[in-house]
């Protein structure tokens, strides 16, 4: 039974896996799309559509105190990217003012030639 297991470990420790997300959803909004493993663009999809809310968020506040609270709390989720972070409110945020939700597309993209493990291609919609 899978009871409360609620991520996937993909081989790693815990810090590693953070660090992990960090950096794909810091890629993500930097350039994008990324090209990794398919469970690892399933996993850092949760990460992604949390900091893309907490973009939007910060974007329709009016009081200045809410606009930097939801900003830090992307910063704490990315890891202190401040690049990400930026891009994030900028430019990624306000496109998304009027979606409810699933705002990132998970693309299968064949099979990798050295472990034929899947390809996934994540990206922003």
């Amino acid at each position: 039974m899978r009871h409360l297991n609620d991520h996937r470990k993909l081989g790693r420790t815990s810090e590693h896996r953070i660090a992990l997300m960090r950096n794909l959803t810091a890629a993500l909004f930097e350039h994008g799309r990324v090209i990794t493993t398919l469970p690892k663009a399933k996993e850092a999809r949760r990460y992604a559509e949390r900091c893309i809310t907490f973009g939007k968020k910060s974007v329709a506040a009016t009081d200045p105190a809410q606009k930097l609270h939801f900003r830090r709390l992307a910063l704490a989720a990315l890891g202190n990217n401040v690049a990400a972070v930026d891009t994030l409110v900028d430019e990624i945020a306000p496109k998304y003012l009027q979606r409810a939700g699933g705002y990132t597309r998970v693309l299968r993209a064949g099979n990798r030639l050295g472990d034929n493990g899947i390809k996934a291609l994540f990206e922003l919609v």
